[in-house]
Order: structure tokens, then sequence, then C-alpha cells
């Protein structure tokens, strides 16, 4: 994958560096994807495959104009497919030699990318404007275990919680057992995206400080107390489990007062709610007598290139371009898909939806990063188990210790099983 990409860069270095740096600032020609100054002496015929999602169609067709007109030195036929960016690593692994040149992905997918040779590191130009851009959690999310840059972020994915403001004031939303002594609150307890949010609170570790070093396992700290809150939360009569099919209904039907999901989920709620409509980063919750900070599990959606492109500088610049500034700001006037871009909080319709800053403090304060490694597979299949034990209350107050310590058993055993392949 490396070494495709360092001949690439060795031939081409020049039209590789064409990339958008408007978040760097610049003139009006780098603004708008890095144009070049003058016009150059020959045009180059390229073929560029896209994946991208059925509802950014549009958004693409627009920055795929707006490539030609700031990179003249390509003349482009495009072929786009719809692939989400949750499905992307799964469809590359059928043939990555015939995945999309350049495509958007979750960043958890990096790990099964890199594995499958289907994506490439950025150049020393991408990665400045990546650093540039975003805060470090989210350069983080698409950092390799090599320290290399590995797609160009356009927008955090991680959840945190809606609210309706008839029942919960901005205080009450800070602490989780303030607003189950006042309003009804949902959340995908048996989910294993969802359910670390308590323990990464009380001191879980995941491989390490940066997610990356698989040696370092998944270690648990206050795991009993977490477990004990946990089996109390189930039989709190104001806590309703979200099987995650019906949460967001609830909320905006009035059955429940809050909801944890992401930005994804924002225009659906803000419509259902109207005035009432909240958001906020992660609350607080007090085990064993101590307040404990629940964190999301976060990361990013990003667009990558594929190192198997017949024209791997073109679809360089390609993805770094629908990364920019400018492609990040139509995105959001397009779709509202919030921005990880730092320069881009000014926008229209930003600062009045809640869900932009909940999303902004969630990534900066309440979450850790996800790691990418093939080793969080261990986790997955574990704490979902034991998720559902708790819901089922097959995990109750007479038994919590004993089925916590088989959960941590469970996950060092499947951690120790990941590290070992």
């Amino acid at each position: 994958m490396m070494i495709n990409w360092k001949k690439a860069v060795g031939i081409t270095a020049a039209a590789a560096m064409l990339i958008p740096m408007a978040a760097c600032g610049g003139n009006d020609n780098n603004s708008n994807g890095g144009a070049s100054s003058s016009a150059p002496a020959e045009t180059q015929s390229v073929n560029l495959s896209v994946w991208s999602p059925q509802e950014d169609a549009d958004w693409l067709k627009d920055m795929e104009a707006a490539f030609e007109k700031a990179h003249p030195e390509y003349k482009v036929t495009w072929k786009n497919s719809v692939v989400s960016e949750g499905d992307a690593a799964k469809t590359v692994q059928t043939d990555p030699s015939a995945a999309a040149d350049v495509f958007m992905f979750a960043n958890d997918q990096l790990g099964t990318l890199q594995e499958a040779n289907a994506i490439a590191p950025v150049n020393d130009t991408v990665a400045a404007q990546v650093k540039e851009q975003n805060d470090q959690t989210i350069v983080d999310s698409v950092t390799g275990t090599d320290g290399k840059i590995y797609g160009v972020p356009y927008t955090g994915n991680t959840y945190f919680m809606f609210y309706n403001k008839s029942k919960f004031t901005e205080d009450d939303v800070k602490s989780l057992d303030t607003m189950l002594s006042k309003g009804k609150v949902s959340y995908q307890l048996q989910n294993s995206w969802y359910i670390p949010a308590f323990y990464l609170g009380a001191g879980m570790t995941m491989f390490g400080e940066n997610g990356n070093d698989a040696k370092a396992g998944i270690k648990f700290e206050n795991a009993d107390a977490v477990s004990k809150y946990l089996v109390d939360l189930v039989a709190n009569p104001n806590f309703t489990n979200d099987d995650g099919t019906a949460g967001l209904s609830n909320l905006t039907s009035g059955a429940v007062d809050a909801y944890f999901s992401g930005s994804w989920d924002a225009a659906k709620v803000k419509e259902g709610l109207g005035d009432n409509y909240g958001a906020a980063a992660m609350p607080t919750f007090k085990a064993d007598g101590k307040d404990y900070q629940m964190k999301s599990l976060a990361g990013s959606k990003a667009v990558a290139f594929n190192p198997n492109a017949k024209s791997p500088e073109a679809a360089s610049a390609f993805a770094a371009f629908l990364g920019s500034t400018e492609a990040q700001k139509k995105h959001w006037e397009m779709r509202q898909i919030i921005p990880t871009d730092k320069t881009l909080t000014d926008l229209e319709g930003m600062k009045e939806d809640p869900a932009v800053a909940a999303q902004q403090k969630t990534l900066a304060e309440t979450s850790v990063v996800q790691p990418t490694i093939a080793a969080m597979n261990a986790w997955w299949t574990p704490a979902e188990t034991f998720g559902k034990s708790l819901v089922s209350k097959e995990t109750n107050a007479d038994n919590y210790k004993e089925k916590t310590q088989a959960f941590i058993d469970s996950v060092e055993k499947d951690v120790a099983a990941q590290s070992a392949e």
C-alpha cells in the first residue's frame, strides 16, 4: 500500500500537491480547492470512480464540477456509485483492486481497509491540511498505527444527547441522575457502541493512550460500581432501553424525554420537537458515591483514495478536495452535515442548531477516540452480550459482580486471540 503511494508521489509530486488548502488561508484561487494560478501546459485525461452515500449524490456532482474548475490540469471522466460510509470496508474487501478510486468511509474501518490494501496514506501537504482544519481528536481518528494519516475528515462520528427542553433545563442535562428524577430517558444499553460510555467514564482504557496499542489491551476500572449502576438504571421506571429502532420516534412522540444518538438524527429531532428541540454533550452519572463523566466513542467520516487507482495523483487531489473547507461548507448548506473544519463556525444556521455545539463539545471534551486496530473487534460481541443481559435482568443486583467478571474475562480472551492473529 505505502509502496504504491510512494511511487505515485515520486512520479507525479507536483500534480499531487495540487490539493485544497483553504483552511490554511492564501489567495482566492487556493480557497476553492487549490486551483493553479495559470492554465497547465498539458491536460491529463483521467477516469475517477467515486463511492458516496445516496444522500450525497447532488453534493458530489457539485463538487466534481467545482474540482474540474479548480483543477484544469485534469479532464475527468467520472463514475459514481452508491456505497455508504459504513459499508465501504465491507464492499472493498470483495475486490480491493476493483474498488473505487475515491471513497467515503467511517474511520473505525481504517484497520480493515489497511489490511485489504485499499487505502493510501496522504502526502505531507494533505496531512498539513488535515492538521490545520481539525482538532486533535479528529486527526487521531484517521491516524494509523504507523503514525501516518489516512483520509481527509469532513464530519465527526459520535453520539451525544437530544432532549425535550420543556422537560429538562440546561442544568438538568448535565447529570443523568437528575434527568431520571424528572423525566424519561432512553439509551441503547444493549448496543456495544453505546454501553462503553459508562465504563470509559469510570476509567476504562482501550488499547493504550492513543487507542492503537494492541498489547495494552482493554483495561477496566471501577467496573463493579458501573455494572451496579446499570443494574439500577434498568430497574428505574424512568429508564427505557432503546432497541435501536424506536428511540427517535419515542422522543418525537413524547414517550421519552431524552434520546442518545448523533448528528444524523438532528434534522428529524428538530422537526419533531420544534421549539423544544435541545441537544447536549454526555452527562455525568454517580456510581458508588462518585461522579463520573460519560464518554462516548468518537471518530470521523473521511474521504480516502485507493492505492490501486490508475491515476493516484488525481485521486489524491480529489479526496483532499472533498474534505476541503469549501466542500465542507457546501455539505452543511445542502445536507446539514456538521463540518470538522475549525474555521466553519459561523455558517448560516449552525449557531442556532444545538446539535452542532453538542457534537463539538462531545468531540473535544466528553469522548474517547474509537480504536481502529483489528483487536477492537474483541470488544463488540462480549459487550453486546453483557448489555443484553443487563436489559433482560439476567445480570442483576444479586450476581452483577460475577457477571461483570465473566464479561471482563471474555473481553480479555478475545483481545488475546485478536492480538495473536
